[in-house]
């Protein structure tokens, strides 16, 4: 029948008890598997964790800028780690690290939920913060 047809005879379910069999040109089948393979991937978007810099004496004008930098990162769906480093003196004022970071989150409260809150990792101190929900 396939040979009368002009097409293949693709044997789809080898296993099954009778194996189930189709008529089918074969070339065009696996163009066609191959292109919705290729539109999946396509459509699949790697989420990165970008990372911004502070220290606890930011002053106000680097503090927008470094903001609206995460806010673009957040837009674009990334998770953005905030990280505010400690040199010499400013380890004795680790609260002012807290209050950074509690600023940011406030922030972005609108466009970001926490996922991982304010936690001291020697002379630094991280947060992750990634996209809410649509």
């Amino acid at each position: 029948m396939a040979t009368e047809a002009g097409v293949d005879l693709v044997e789809l379910v080898p296993d099954a008890e009778p194996p189930v069999c189709r008529l089918m040109n074969y070339g065009k089948f696996r163009f066609e598997q191959k292109k919705k393979l290729h539109d999946q991937r396509k459509k699949q978007r790697q989420v990165h964790i970008k990372e911004i810099k502070f220290r606890p004496g930011t002053e106000a004008e680097d503090y927008r800028v470094k903001l609206r930098k995460l806010g673009e990162f957040i837009e674009i769906g990334d998770r953005v780690k905030v990280t505010v480093r400690f040199r010499g003196r400013e380890m004795a004022h680790m609260e002012l690290g807290t209050q950074l970071l509690k600023r940011v989150e406030e922030d972005t409260k609108e466009i970001a939920s926490v996922d991982q809150f304010p936690q001291s990792e020697g002379r630094q101190m991280t947060m992750l913060l990634v996209p809410k929900k649509r």
